[in-house]
């Protein structure tokens, strides 16, 4: 009989187990897969940004994103840097992002094996589940490998995203005798696929631009980054992290538009200095620039195209926006708006520039659906945290029970937030697991 038997070996459920073992608890991994934290090896592109040091509940995601405060506050951003600093990994910051001073996440999994051999934390590879059964006091837990007992249990299971990793689902399936409701299933931080017909050409096309979702009409999310072009959509960190938005409505039959701004670095103030430096030397690029995107209008850049095809005149329409734009998507955008490449700049009418303006900034596009679960870096949905205790991770239902990571609705923006809520999780559900554990013990000895 352990103390604590932790499903899933990934980033949440070695948190856990570390987490119990420090508080004197045996401790016991089921991992179904061949080795523990495969996932994390694909963290940050092998970079492993672990945590951010911009924390709060606007980078969660879920349908109570307040859930994570109680927890956060537990064990939030300091909290998991001193942790990872005492097994080992030293940090390295970036802009808030936190990664191991090695910049690889092959560091971080291995610090998390050798802490959980250091407590002498037990793991089972192999080892699928079969059916997690609530006795009094404890639980059974039948696997292919045979049955284990526990008096508290911890569902670190993740979700579905990157099912080569292990999140394949299956600890939902272990819930249906349990009682527990699960918020439906969606990808998240993933690529968004358009309908038809898209542009193909577009494909590889890598440029900065504001990415704004719409669903029926109304804006609900916006974000600025470097998105890529493929042949079916658009992916890149701000579609990621817009995605979620529009997913569930997707599934619910309603319009989901993505409009592209490629240009949302025209204020008002910088377009006078922008201007100012191309009149003295017109190859100057847009690097110079800064980016402030909530300031962007699209009557600025028709002034700014309208000025630039004048002054540019002798030259053709494609010279003319060589150096302000990638030169696939310049040849992109004229083929789409049935502009000749070859057209003089000095001949082009303002109706020509007002719609080569629109589909630099605006450039729309109808989405169908989102990519799926495998090219997708997280879950959206889980376990309801209206059936989880926010200060315990302890279920409301099944007592001692608890849940950690990916497996509750909570999922975080692209930056950290999803690893630092499998630490936090992770922390808290081992640390009241434990805690559970002595509590009966001592039940008993009262007895």
């Amino acid at each position: 009989m352990y103390d604590v038997i932790v499903i899933g070996g990934g980033a949440a459920g070695m948190m856990a187990a570390i987490a119990a073992a420090r508080e004197k608890a045996s401790v016991l991994i089921l991992e179904h897969m061949e080795l523990c934290g495969k996932k994390i090896l694909s963290t940050g592109n092998g970079r492993c940004n672990y945590t951010n040091k911009m924390q709060g509940i606007e980078y969660y995601r879920g349908d109570d994103p307040a859930f994570v405060l109680p927890a956060l506050e537990q064990f939030g951003c300091e909290q998991t840097i001193r942790f990872f600093q005492s097994i080992g990994i030293e940090p390295k910051e970036k802009n808030g992002y936190v990664y191991p001073r090695s910049m690889q996440a092959a560091s971080v999994r291995e610090a998390l094996l050798l802490e959980l051999r250091r407590q002498r934390v037990k793991i089972e590879l192999g080892c699928g589940i079969r059916q997690i059964l609530p006795k009094k006091g404890s639980y059974e837990i039948c696997t292919k490998n045979g049955n284990f007992h526990a008096k508290t249990c911890i569902l670190a299971t993740g979700g579905k995203a990157a099912k080569h990793t292990g999140s394949d689902g299956s600890g939902f399936l272990y819930l249906e005798p349990l009682s527990h409701h699960v918020i439906d299933l969606v990808p998240a931080l993933t690529g968004l696929q358009a309908k038809p017909p898209f542009p193909k050409n577009l494909a590889g096309i890598r440029a900065e631009a504001e990415v704004k979702l719409f669903v029926e009409n109304a804006q609900i999310a916006s974000d600025f980054g470097e998105v890529q072009m493929t042949a079916e959509g658009i992916s890149g960190i701000p579609v990621f992290q817009v995605s979620r938005y529009g997913i569930r409505a997707l599934k619910q039959g309603k319009n989901v538009t993505l409009i592209l701004n490629f240009l949302p670095e025209f204020s008002r103030e910088q377009l006078k200095a922008f201007l100012k430096i191309r009149k003295e030397n017109w190859k100057t690029v847009c690097a110079e620039v800064d980016f402030f995107p909530e300031y962007d209008s699209l009557n600025e850049l028709e002034e700014y195209l309208t000025g630039r095809m004048n002054r540019m005149r002798d030259r053709t329409i494609r010279e003319a926006l060589e150096g302000l734009l990638a030169d696939k998507l310049i040849d992109t955008a004229l083929k789409e708006i049935g502009l000749s490449s070859k057209k003089q700049a000095g001949d082009c009418t303002k109706q020509e520039v007002k719609v080569l303006a629109k589909y630099l900034k605006q450039f729309t596009c109808e989405i169908m659906s989102t990519r799926k679960f495998e090219q997708s870096q997280a879950t959206a949905g889980g376990v309801s945290t209206q059936e989880i205790c926010a200060n315990t991770m302890e279920s409301k239902l099944c007592p001692g029970l608890f849940f950690a990571g990916e497996v509750i609705d909570i999922d975080g923006m692209c930056g950290g937030y999803n690893l630092q809520w499998a630490w936090t999780s992770g922390y808290v559900a081992g640390t009241s697991a434990a805690k559970k554990a002595r509590q009966s013990e001592s039940g008993k000895g009262q007895k």
